[in-house]
């Protein structure tokens, strides 16, 4: 990555998660969670999923290829953490989280 003069990376990872955000807000319109892991129930073997949810708690259903896309955009931008257990992205403050969605109080 490209450093400023300062010696800051040109592009922070908090920014990079923020710009996450707003591209799945952009693809999933009316999306507030998305629960990613790597048991997809179609399949036997590892492969990326994700359930998404409104600020309701709906499921908001998308065809295999845009939650194969979201879960694999989400699970790049973190690649330090253990995906062997879920993981809850939260598109209001670009947050991940362990375990299950809450949407309370959140919103776009």
């Amino acid at each position: 990555m490209l450093a400023t003069p300062s010696g800051i990376p040109a592009c922070p990872n908090a920014d990079r998660q923020h710009r996450l955000a707003a591209q799945l807000a952009d693809m999933v319109p009316g999306a507030a969670t998305i629960r990613v892991s790597l048991t997809d129930p179609q399949r036997r073997w590892p492969h990326p999923h994700a359930t998404i949810k409104d600020a309701a708690g709906k499921t908001i259903e998308l065809g295999r290829t845009t939650a194969t896309v979201a879960a694999r955009w989400i699970l790049r931008t973190w690649p330090q953490v253990d995906w062997t257990q879920p993981h809850t992205f939260h598109l209001a403050d670009a947050t991940l989280t362990t375990g299950a969605p809450t949407t309370a109080g959140r919103g776009r």
